[in-house]
């Protein structure tokens, strides 16, 4: 269950990390309180996940899941680059995700 709570924890980040986009400074309370909510929510699914896995592992998973999702997100809705090298970039990071997976030592409850 904690890998379940890491992954919705990491796609919440990527919905906060995006809203402040939509945010505009929090002065638009709409994307502010969704940005808000999204945001305590991350970091509370991240609190569960870290019950059963370890700190180094939960945090470089989050922020990995959130850096390639922020990312992909910014390619199709902000027309970022694509260019094949910041793709297989993405592609390295998510091997790195996968890897801590693997080899964190933890069960996968």
């Amino acid at each position: 269950m904690a890998w379940i709570y890491l992954l919705v924890a990491g796609l919440f980040e990527c919905v906060w990390a995006v809203g402040l986009k939509y945010t505009e400074g929090f002065s638009k309370p709409v994307p502010s309180v969704i940005t808000l909510t999204a945001m305590l929510a991350s970091v509370w699914l991240l609190a569960l996940a870290m019950k059963d896995i370890p700190i180094g592992t939960a945090y470089a998973v989050w922020t990995g899941i959130g850096a390639v999702g922020v990312a992909i997100t910014g390619m199709l809705l902000f027309d970022e680059s694509k260019d094949v090298l910041r793709v297989l970039s993405l592609l390295m990071v998510v091997a790195g995700i996968i890897g801590l997976k693997l080899f964190s030592g933890t069960e996968t409850h």
